[in-house]
């Protein structure tokens, strides 16, 4: 067996054969200055040639590339999969419609070198774009298309500065998850599900545990943006999907509101009128992006509202009438404890 890598490249991969060669052929073609790196592919329950094309880039003497099989559906489960088999101490994590500069591995290396008092490293995630973007599509519509762009300082992440990493170009120090766990498949991408959080809450649990990444902008990946990605139909979906995840993950920031309605803190809304207005005010004012933007964050409550109600249906705790008179209770009380 050859001796143990440095790095171990994690690419979980479901039924996008005709994608994965070039992805592959980005980790394969790495100049790394010496860092040895393996490059482990999980098939998340393929059904199409996934297998084959693993196969056949290891018939082409890519021994460093391995190929394991995980029939639990989900990306969390083919992350978590790849964290079984990975013989290295650090771990970064890709996605198969993804490219990675050629010094990749090596900026990852070095970012942890230099930096041994972070666990989590990543950068940017910059787009090939199939065609000219709609003028809408500014980056404050990046996240539905997991494309990151924080600048060119260096940053912590923590608590202080709760910026996600994302999955498409992430690394941690293996070590991290035998403290904290794995990726939640509670959260995850299942399929064609949208608005998916595991990279969040992996990353609030790393803070908690009182450990903290890094952004460093030399970690650079290019990731492919489908041409169906470019709807509003499709950011429309993906924030009410992020929206719902966020309700099950019940932040202690968000739910810290006395007055709740249908297990909803009040503050959100609070939030759908302003958002709702400023929709309004950005149509009227023929500001497309800007009225789109307050249209998603509308679309991200609707999925949290959606999500709750249906867990609070499913707990048939009160009625819809005596729902009604208790937040009306509890918001009247604050009213009169602010005056």
């Amino acid at each position: 067996m050859p001796p143990s890598p440095d790095i171990s490249v994690v690419m979980s991969t479901y039924n996008r054969c005709g994608l994965l060669p070039g992805a592959l052929e980005s980790v394969l073609a790495q100049e790394t200055d010496g860092v040895g790196y393996e490059v482990i592919v999980v098939d998340n329950n393929s059904t199409d040639q996934t297998r084959e094309v693993v196969e056949a880039f290891r018939a082409r003497g890519h021994a460093r590339l391995r190929y394991i099989f995980e029939a639990k559906q989900g990306v969390s489960y083919g992350r978590n999969a790849g964290i079984a088999a990975a013989r290295a101490p650090l771990i970064a994590f890709t996605d198969d419609d993804v490219r990675a500069a050629t010094d990749w591995v090596l900026s990852i290396k070095r970012a942890f070198d230099a930096h041994p008092e972070v666990d989590c490293v990543g950068g940017k995630v910059l787009p090939q774009w199939p065609s000219d973007p709609p003028a809408w599509l500014t980056r404050d519509h990046w996240p539905p298309l997991a494309l990151v762009d924080h600048g060119e300082a260096e940053f912590y992440t923590n608590f202080s500065r709760p910026i996600c990493i994302v999955g498409a170009n992430l690394a941690l120090r293996r070590e991290v998850f035998d403290e904290i766990g794995l990726f939640a498949p509670k959260f995850q991408l299942v399929k064609d599900g949208l608005g998916a959080t595991e990279d969040y809450e992996l990353q609030r649990r790393l803070w908690q545990s009182g450990r903290q990444g890094r952004y460093v902008p030399g970690i650079v990946v290019t990731a492919d943006v489908q041409a169906e990605r470019l709807t509003k139909t499709y950011h429309r979906r993906w924030h009410q999907g992020h929206g719902g995840r966020f309700a099950e993950m019940r932040l202690n920031e968000i739910e810290q509101s006395r007055a709740r309605l249908f297990d909803v803190p009040a503050h959100f809304y609070n939030q759908a009128i302003r958002n709702a207005a400023a929709w309004l005010m950005s149509t009227l004012s023929g500001d497309e992006a800007q009225a789109f933007y307050h249209e998603t964050k509308l679309h991200f409550i609707i999925g949290f509202l959606r999500r709750r109600r249906q867990d609070y249906r499913a707990e048939q705790v009160h009625g819809a009438l005596h729902e009604l008179a208790r937040f009306a209770w509890a918001f009247a009380t604050k009213s009169r404890e602010q005056l």
